[in-house]
């Protein structure tokens, strides 16, 4: 498929998504055996791990079609970098989705401050750039803004990522997605 083709079909799961018409297809036996043989998803999402945020769901997806990394702040650190980048070299997976969420929780605490204990305030300082670049100094802004510096993060820090983005074989998008309707923003 070619970039503006997953696009669309992420778009058009999503809006089957929000309509409430999932149509559930390659989740059955048959495709679990066929992937026994490998995988080739056609798309790679780095999102929050919030449980109200799935996926595979959102955008409509079946088994093997997308490769998903999740992490609270949806953060692109050293481990979700490498994976993404396995999944471009050796999956020759093209497509990036980094998606927030609206009322993200890990965005909450990173703004309340204070002390979290030494694991959640390693991640929690990982948002601190999206704060100090945010327009304004609400939630959604600042998850809109993290989701995008954490796009131009895998650009930046790998140079698998980098080298195939600059010769046009694979697109990063950051996106947000609305609790409430199930809409993806592809930003």
């Amino acid at each position: 498929m070619t970039h503006p083709e997953i696009l669309n079909r992420l778009k058009e799961g999503n809006q089957r998504y929000v309509n409430g018409k999932l149509k559930g297809d390659l989740q059955d036996g048959a495709r679990r055996d066929e992937l026994t043989r490998g995988q080739a998803p056609w798309a790679i999402v780095l999102s929050c791990a919030d449980s109200r945020v799935v996926p595979e769901l959102v955008f409509d997806t079946g088994i093997g079609e997308l490769f998903v990394l999740r992490v609270a702040g949806n953060i692109a650190n050293t481990d979700t970098i490498a994976s993404i980048e396995y999944a471009v070299a050796h999956l020759g997976t093209a497509f990036i989705v980094v998606m927030g969420h609206e009322n993200c929780g890990a965005v909450g605490a990173a703004l309340q401050g204070g002390d979290n204990g030494y694991n959640l305030n390693h991640l929690l300082s990982q948002i601190e750039p999206a704060k100090a670049q945010a327009e304004k100094n609400d939630v959604n802004t600042i998850i809109k803004k993290n989701a995008a510096l954490a796009a131009k993060d895998l650009y930046d820090r790998s140079s698998i990522i980098s080298a195939t983005v600059g010769n046009g074989k694979v697109r990063i998008y950051s996106a947000f997605y609305h609790l409430k309707s199930g809409k993806v923003d592809f930003l």
